[in-house]
């Protein structure tokens, strides 16, 4: 089955009081555009056709795979309008189905069931029951059951109201039928638009029939027209997220209080405490422990790590038995290797720290390499920049760095140097040399503390 995807994108949303177009706000740190995306790219040799209106450059831009065409809807006269704008890239041996750009956690699996109606040249359609479906168009039944119509709320009669099956506007139905019947779509209603849904009642006046299915969650089928609709879908996806990662053997202290955007691996026994956001491509080993209040951001997390409260790692490698925090920040290029730990209000960047080493608190270190088992004291930093280049610092193993002292790169130490606290280093030190590098020391007999007038 060849299957055209047309995700309806023009929308300007004004509900949500803001300058980007509605299908690029993001659940989970995604665009809710790029979420239908993926999605639709699951099903069966699918070619994707987005129409576009509101913000069409900005949403052009999101996705420029050779999987999508862009089709223009210049005009907001209604949902089968838009659909009309897509027809010429419709292919004549397909299956068309209908997705929506603001409607971000429908699940590939109800989509396919929706597909799976259109083998007999049926019209699929995914509806639901909702205890109050005020706003929803309602499913109108004969009394063999069967789906003969669908009438939106504005134009609606008293009993039709009381109908609990809503019409999603997702369906599916063959091409060469969607072509057929679009032409004849009218805006004799309420709205004075062409509704999509009206092809309901030709399908089912054509003979082609309806056969209607249930999307397994409501939530698959809610959009999003204000921000408090947006923030809702958002908990929604990652209670979903926290709930597989529970299930799959992950401790997540509180759910209500987890926020991943992007994906989690794990292994055995990890857990996570509150509060803690997880971005892009991030892996856990086992025995790892993540304080409260963290941000992950693309990094892997070795076996029997603790990562303390408030730290923030991102493009970072920490491998087996490190510590790192509270309160630390690993920037893109930081590497601790086996046992070594970066503690409180220390920063790395661009910088490999050996097995064993330490740097316990109140230091900078940047494009720096620091070999096994070295000690950098509180308040260390690496001068890495000197206002147009940057520069490399190496330590060898067993490097002693006493407190506030400031090391200028390019700087070699080798194995064993020692720097006294307080030392400001421009040369090498040679293995197992001791280096200071301070102001002499005056002690004056007879100052008087200085007095107001």
């Amino acid at each position: 089955m060849n299957v055209d995807v047309i995700i309806l994108a023009a929308g300007q949303g004004t509900r949500m009081r803001s300058a980007l177009p509605k299908v690029l706000h993001p659940i989970a740190g995604k665009p809710m555009l790029a979420h239908v995306i993926s999605t639709a790219r699951q099903l069966p040799n699918a070619q994707l056709n987005i129409v576009i209106g509101h913000g069409a450059d900005k949403v052009k831009a999101l996705d420029s795979g050779s999987d999508i065409q862009f089709s223009l809807q210049e005009e907001q006269l209604g949902t089968g309008h838009a659909v009309q704008q897509a027809v010429a890239n419709l292919r004549d041996n397909s299956t068309s189905i209908i997705l929506y750009g603001d409607v971000p956690l429908i699940h590939a699996s109800t989509l396919q069931k929706l597909l799976e109606q259109t083998a007999d040249g049926s019209m699929g359609l995914l509806t639901a029951i909702f205890d109050n479906p005020t706003g929803y168009g309602r499913i109108i039944r004969n009394d063999q059951g069967e789906v003969i119509a669908n009438v939106e709320q504005k134009d609606a009669n008293p009993e039709q109201l009381k109908v609990q099956e809503i019409n999603t506007g997702f369906m599916a139905l063959p091409t060469e039928r969607l072509k057929e019947w679009l032409p004849k779509l009218s805006n004799d209603n309420a709205q004075g638009e062409y509704y999509l849904t009206d092809l309901i009642a030709m399908a089912a006046d054509s003979g082609a029939g309806v056969k209607a299915v249930h999307a397994d969650d409501h939530s698959e089928v809610e959009g999003v027209n204000s921000r408090t609709q947006l923030i809702a879908l958002e908990r929604v996806y990652q209670s979903q997220q926290a709930a597989a990662l529970l299930a799959g053997g992950l401790a997540i202290m509180d759910p209500a209080r987890f926020d991943l955007r992007g994906s989690l691996s794990h292994g055995q026994d990890s857990t996570v405490d509150v509060n803690c956001v997880f971005e892009g491509s991030v892996e856990l080993g086992s025995n790892v422990s993540i304080g409260p209040n963290c941000v992950i951001s693309n990094s892997r997390i070795g076996d029997d790590v603790e990562i303390k409260a408030n730290s923030v790692l991102e493009d970072a490698v920490v491998e087996s038995n490190c510590v790192v925090g509270p309160f630390a920040r690993l920037r893109p290029g930081s590497v601790l290797k086996p046992g070594a730990k970066v503690g409180n209000f220390v920063e790395m960047k661009k910088s490999t720290l050996g097995a064993g080493s330490k740097v316990n608190h109140l230091s900078y270190v940047g494009d720096a390499v620091i070999g096994d088992n070295c000690n950098i004291g509180a308040g260390t930093i690496t001068c890495n920049y000197d206002g147009a280049n940057k520069f490399k610092t190496t330590l060898g193993d067993d490097v002693f760095v006493g407190s506030n002292s400031t090391l200028v790169a390019p700087l070699d130490i080798e194995t064993g140097g020692f720097v006294g606290a307080g030392s400001t280093i421009t040369r090498k030190i040679e293995t197992d040399q001791l280096a200071v590098g301070r102001g002499k020391q005056r002690n004056i007999d007879g100052w008087k503390r200085p007095s107001k007038d």
